[in-house]
C-alpha cells in the first residue's frame, strides 16, 4: 500500500499514521477532516503527509481508506468517497459498533461493499484529537475485523497487515457477536461512568462531593472524561445491545440492594469475593 487515506486524524486516525511511519516502507498518509484546526495540528506534528478538503484527490491512487471519525458521520463520509471509489480501494473503519455501520456500507456503496471491511481497534484513551495521538497506542492491544461472505480474502489480508504493522493483534467474528459482546464490556461501563458522575455533578452539594472525592472515584470515572459526541454515537448505534445490557445490570443491581437491605454480610462477601477474583484474574491475564 502507497497511499492510505484517513478521516479523522486524532487519537484513533493520527496513531495509525503515526504508527506506520515507523515502517520502512511507510505509505503516503492523507488526513480528510471537517475540522480544518486538527488537520493543521496533524500536519504541523508531522502525523500526516498532505491535508485534503478534496475527496476526489484524496482517493486518487489511494490503496485504503480508514474511517476513524465518530459512528455517526460514517455514512455522510461514504456518501463523499463512494462517486470517486475504484475498484482497487479497500475501505476499513475503526467504529466502535459494527452491525450498524456494515449496514449503513451496503446501502451506500451497494455493490461496492464488497470492498468494505469493518474493523475496531480495542484501544484509545479518554483524550481526543491529534495531539492525544501516539505511536505505541496499538501495539499489543487486540484489533477486530467484522468480515462479510462477499469481501476479498486479499482485501481482508490488507486490512490485517494494517494492524499488524501498528503492532496490534487482530481477531476476527460477526458483526453481531461484536456488538454483543463491547455493549457489556465497554459500552455499559462508559454508560455507567457518564451517569455517575452526572448524578454527583447535578446534587445541591456537588462541590463537597467533588472536594472529598479520591481515588475510588477517580478510577471509576476515568472514562467520563472521553469524547461525549463519539459516546453518543455509539450508545445509539448499539442501542439494542446496551439496553440489554442496562435491564441485566439494573437486576445485577437490584439483587446486591436486596442484600444491603437485608444486612446479609456473608452474601455480600461471597458476591465480592467472586468479582475481585474475576476482576484480579483478567488483571493477571493482561499483564
Amino acid at each position: 500500500m502507497k497511499k492510505l487515506v484517513i478521516f479523522g486524524v486524532g487519537l484513533i486516525g493520527g496513531s495509525v499514521a503515526l504508527a506506520l511511519k515507523k515502517q520502512a516502507n511507510a505509505p503516503l498518509c492523507v488526513g480528510v477532516g471537517r475540522n480544518q484546526t486538527s488537520l493543521d495540528q496533524a500536519l504541523a506534528l508531522n502525523i500526516i503527509d498532505e491535508a485534503t478538503s478534496d475527496i476526489a484527490a484524496a482517493l486518487s491512487d489511494a490503496g485504503m481508506v480508514l474511517i476513524a471519525a465518530p459512528v455517526a458521520q460514517t455514512k455522510k463520509i461514504l456518501q463523499s468517497i463512494q462517486p470517486h471509489l475504484n475498484s482497487k480501494t479497500i475501505i476499513t473503519d475503526a467504529g466502535s459498533t459494527k452491525t450498524d455501520v456494515l449496514a449503513i456500507a451496503k446501502e451506500v456503496l451497494a455493490e461496492q461493499a464488497k470492498q468494505f471491511i469493518g474493523g475496531h481497534p480495542i484501544a484509545g484513551a479518554e483524550k481526543s484529537g491529534p495531539t492525544a495521538a501516539t505511536d505505541d497506542l496499538y501495539i499489543g492491544k487486540n484489533v477486530v475485523l467484522t468480515p462479510s461472505p462477499d469481501n476479498n480474502p486479499d482485501d481482508i489480508q490488507q486490512v490485517c497487515q494494517l494492524w499488524l504493522d501498528c503492532g496490534a493483534k487482530v481477531i476476527e467474528m460477526t458483526a453481531e457477536k461484536h456488538d454483543g459482546i463491547f455493549a457489556a464490556v465497554s459500552h455499559l461501563p462508559h454508560l455507567l461512568a457518564f451517569a455517575l458522575v452526572e448524578d454527583m455533578a447535578s446534587r445541591n452539594n456537588a462541590d463537597e462531593l467533588f472536594q472529598f472525592a479520591a481515588s475510588g472515584f477517580r478510577d471509576f470515572t476515568r472514562i467520563a472524561g472521553s469524547s461525549p459526541e463519539v459516546w453518543r454515537d455509539i450508545s445509539l448505534a448499539n442501542k439494542t445491545a446496551l439496553l440489554d445490557e442496562i435491564t441485566t445490570y439494573e437486576q445485577a443491581l437490584a439483587k446486591l440492594k436486596q442484600t444491603l437491605a437485608a444486612e446479609d454480610g456473608d452474601k455480600l462477601q461471597t458476591s465480592f469475593k467472586r468479582a475481585s477474583k474475576a476482576r484480579n484474574d483478567w488483571a493477571n491475564r493482561k499483564k
